[in-house]
């Protein structure tokens, strides 16, 4: 704000000319700020994403620790705090960080059963996104990429194969920002792709996907923004691709925290997430025990390991011949040339060195070097092999590894079954509903949304079109039972969708 903002702000506040004030938590550092506070009477004290004062949160901020004094500098003001993705680890620290006394809580279910978690390795990961947002054509949908030269590559090769994506993150210009986020709330493109900067606040309902087009940092994240998908309660897919490579970029930023406590709460959130992508057991189930609730069903019917999407395969031998090619050549190279070497490619660069002539090399003949790459990423991931170097990463057998080999246990990866486009498992949908009359609903909903200067969803959500599409309401108490159609929507939009349905019917 500028200093005349302020200072009118203030005038404002102190003449109780003010009924609702947002203040970044860095404002509580100003002994002013906290004396004119002090002269109006203030009702109630939210702070939002709570979990940003707990140093055990997914993203703690130093300067959320200044809220501490709130109970203190108003005793007499009810407090409450709100969070969407809080262990009950986090939950105790915020309590007891913020000072609240004796706090009613409120805990909601975290499971979101309309939402299908489908985790997939990386191989073309640019390719793969393409595939599936092709096989959701006129679907909106959110691409998560961790750095900005991926969001803008990946934005780039969507546009370039016909499907209208924009950028979004801090890079960015705020109006370039601003106006692209505008564009995807208005429904004119499909796709927007973002770094993490992009969905704080978002609320748009109709989001049909979220895709993944890398490891998250920790489950928290994973769970915020795949929470983005569906919130309307319809059918909507999430799609994580991930390949060990991910797990060193993450490893290598954890490295540099300042603390050895910051390092290991790092390190246990990135070990959470990468058993979620590897073990054979249900996504949701593994989601929701996370955040210490139970899954009571033994199939939760919408997700990849419990449709069969995936297959438990036994790679204990094949890892045998991973781990022998490594150690034959010294731990002194990347994955790919290991692959390469246990495929027995024929390229220059192995006969120069002479590893033709080792046993490792075409021990895997058996299988392409695609699989064996995926193989080496999995034994990455779970810590078996580790890639160390710069600017050339070499792989070398982990400590884990070791301790995994005196077990004698047998190794499993979850592999992906090679499904048609067509056989691939659908969410159930909800309700039935006339496929040309929605196209027709959608299109009185953009036409009336672009003359309002409103969102889409805030007309209607699409929940409410299919079910009007499924009903035919040509009255006004038809209308009325519709959810999401209430007096005020009914009064305002309602006689435009009743006239678009009587056409339809009579056509």
């Amino acid at each position: 704000l500028t200093p005349y903002e302020m200072s009118s702000l203030f005038k404002n506040l102190i003449n109780k000319e003010i009924d609702l004030l947002y203040v970044a938590p860095e404002r509580f550092s100003m002994p002013d700020f906290i004396r004119i506070l002090k002269k109006i009477p203030i009702s109630l004290i939210a702070i939002d994403e709570a979990h940003c004062v707990s140093e055990w949160g997914h993203d703690f901020r130093p300067d959320y620790l200044l809220l501490k004094n709130l109970v203190k500098e108003f005793s007499n003001v009810p407090i409450a705090a709100f969070t969407a993705t809080a262990t009950e680890v986090v939950q105790k620290d915020i309590i007891n960080q913020l000072g609240l006394r004796a706090p009613f809580l409120i805990r909601a279910s975290f499971n979101r059963p309309n939402i299908f978690y489908r985790v997939e390795a990386k191989q073309q990961v640019e390719e793969q996104i393409l595939e599936f947002v092709r096989t959701h054509p006129g679907n909106q949908g959110i691409i998560y990429r961790t750095t900005r030269d991926n969001v803008e590559k990946t934005a780039s090769y969507l546009n370039r194969n016909e499907i209208k994506a924009l950028p979004y993150h801090a890079g960015l210009n705020n109006d370039v920002r601003i106006s692209h986020q505008e564009t995807f709330n208005r429904d004119e493109i499909n796709v927007i792709v973002a770094t993490v900067a992009f969905g704080m606040g978002i609320d748009k309902s109709n989001v049909r996907f979220v895709i993944h087009g890398d490891l998250p940092k920790n489950m928290e994240q994973y769970y915020q923004e795949t929470g983005r998908a569906g919130r309307d309660g319809e059918p909507a897919y999430c799609v994580l691709f991930y390949g060990g490579g991910d797990i060193s970029k993450i490893k290598y930023f954890i490295n540099k925290k300042e603390t050895e406590k910051e390092r290991e709460i790092a390190l246990n959130n990135l070990n959470s997430m990468v058993n979620f992508t590897s073990l054979n057991s249900c996504r949701r189930k593994q989601i929701l025990a996370y955040f210490s609730e139970k899954y009571l069903n033994e199939n939760c019917e919408t997700c990849d390991v419990c449709t069969g999407i995936v297959e438990k395969t036994d790679v204990t031998d094949d890892v045998g011949i991973v781990l022998a090619a490594i150690t034959e050549t010294g731990q002194r190279f990347g994955a790919l040339y290991i692959a390469d070497i246990i495929a027995g490619a024929k390229i220059s660069r192995i006969s120069e060195y002479g590893h033709d002539e080792l046993n490792a090399y075409g021990s895997g003949k058996h299988q392409d070097k695609h699989y064996w790459r995926r193989v080496i990423e999995e034994l990455v991931a779970r810590g078996y092999l580790e890639k160390t170097g710069n600017p050339y990463t070499v792989l070398s057998i982990g400590k884990q590894w070791t301790e995994a080999a005196h077990n004698g246990n047998k190794i499993f990866i979850l592999k992906q079954k090679t499904l048609k486009p067509s056989t691939r498992k659908k969410i159930k949908v909800v309700t039935e509903y006339d496929e040309d009359l929605f196209k027709m609903l959608r299109s009185r909903r953009k036409r009336l949304a672009d003359k309002n200067g409103v969102p889409p969803f805030i007309i209607f959500s699409d929940k409410t079109l299919h079910e009007m599409a499924s009903e035919y309401p040509v009255t006004e108490s038809a209308m009325l039972s519709i959810t999401g159609v209430g007096e005020y929507k009914m009064m305002r939009y309602g006689r435009y969708f009743i006239d678009e349905i009587m056409s339809f019917i009579k056509k």
